[in-house]
């Protein structure tokens, strides 16, 4: 059990939540119409098994990370950071397969349930989409590296962390509540997904060499260290200015601007890689660019919320 807990790659949790908590408050904090109270948009449930469904994909992720770069041998004693599983030999290639069967198996039953609340028997157009969208995202997770033409190999992994753990988990969750786009929404999607895309991103600088001698061709491997750190700036600054723009345009009030405190350790972290030379010493960033993005999100999540005390009585006296 403890090989499998540290496959699953518990620092990676945090970050791969962070859109669902931003979605699911935006649905309890604006509700679609003015006959809607927050409780009747937001569910208790719906929002568990949208958590379960995220950390499940981001299990799977994980499982099927260490199992595609295992067997095709790019774990190997260049890789630098934390041995994988497979590498390590604690858990075998067959062992690691049956575990992607099984959370792969687990993660749809949980995406099932989540359309089943959120739609119930309505909205059977909407049931499919959802069902196919998960679909998606679950063989999204595995073909990252497992297989002949993982696309993680030709370096479009950036692509499928921006569009699942941004825009899918922000603004799908919230169109889970409230059946429909919110538009203002968008922007802090798109930062999260950035914000995601800059911690595989920041992995797949550590890790240059070692890719690029397996011929793992990430965008970092094609577009050198270099120039990867001024798409880690681009990746990293756009999202903190998109956030700001959600702000005003939502009309904060000054105390409102809670949020900005996480932009210190982003901050921190930007001046870290700018001042990097080994990319080994980049490994801890890793950590601390996941949890300053769940630290953002829970801040954002915060300043949207007025009325916190009103907004919880509401939701144990009137919630689902």
């Amino acid at each position: 059990m403890k090989h499998w807990i540290e496959a699953a790659r518990l620092r990676t949790l945090p970050l791969s939540v962070s859109g669902i908590i931003v979605g699911s408050v935006y649905a309890l904090t604006n509700p679609t119409a003015d006959v809607y109270t927050p409780t009747q948009v937001f569910s208790w449930t719906v929002f568990g098994f949208a958590m379960l469904t995220t950390l499940g994909l981001q299990v799977l992720s994980n499982f099927a990370n260490d199992y595609g770069d295992g067997v095709k041998g790019t774990d190997n004693e260049d890789r630098i950071g934390p041995k994988r599983a497979i590498q390590s030999g604690v858990i075998t290639a067959p062992q690691m397969k049956k575990g992607i069967i099984i959370t792969a198996a687990l993660t749809l039953l949980s995406a099932i349930l989540l359309i089943y609340f959120a739609f119930g028997k309505n909205n059977f157009g909407y049931s499919i989409f959802f069902l196919l969208l998960g679909i998606a995202a679950i063989v999204s997770a595995i073909r990252y590296t497992v297989g002949n033409s993982a696309y993680g190999y030709k370096g479009f992994g950036d692509i499928f962390v921006f569009i699942f753990f941004g825009l899918v988990s922000t603004l799908g969750v919230n169109f889970l509540y409230s059946k429909q786009i919110e538009t203002l929404l968008i922007l802090p999607a798109i930062a999260i997904g950035l914000l995601s895309v800059g911690v595989l991103n920041l992995n797949n600088m550590r890790d240059e060499a070692s890719d690029k001698k397996s011929g793992k061709n990430t965008i970092v491997v094609q577009i050198g260290g270099a120039k990867a750190k001024i798409y880690h700036f681009s990746l990293i600054i756009t999202a903190m200015i998109l956030v700001v723009v959600f702000a005003v345009l939502s009309d904060y009030r000054f105390d409102q601007y809670l949020f900005l405190l996480a932009y210190i350790p982003l901050t921190k972290h930007l001046i870290t890689v700018y001042k990097n030379q080994e990319p080994k010493l980049l490994d801890p960033e890793l950590k601390k660019l996941a949890l300053s993005t769940f630290l953002l999100s829970i801040l954002l999540t915060l300043c949207m919320i007025s009325l916190i005390s009103d907004i919880i009585v509401n939701l144990f006296l009137g919630g689902r």
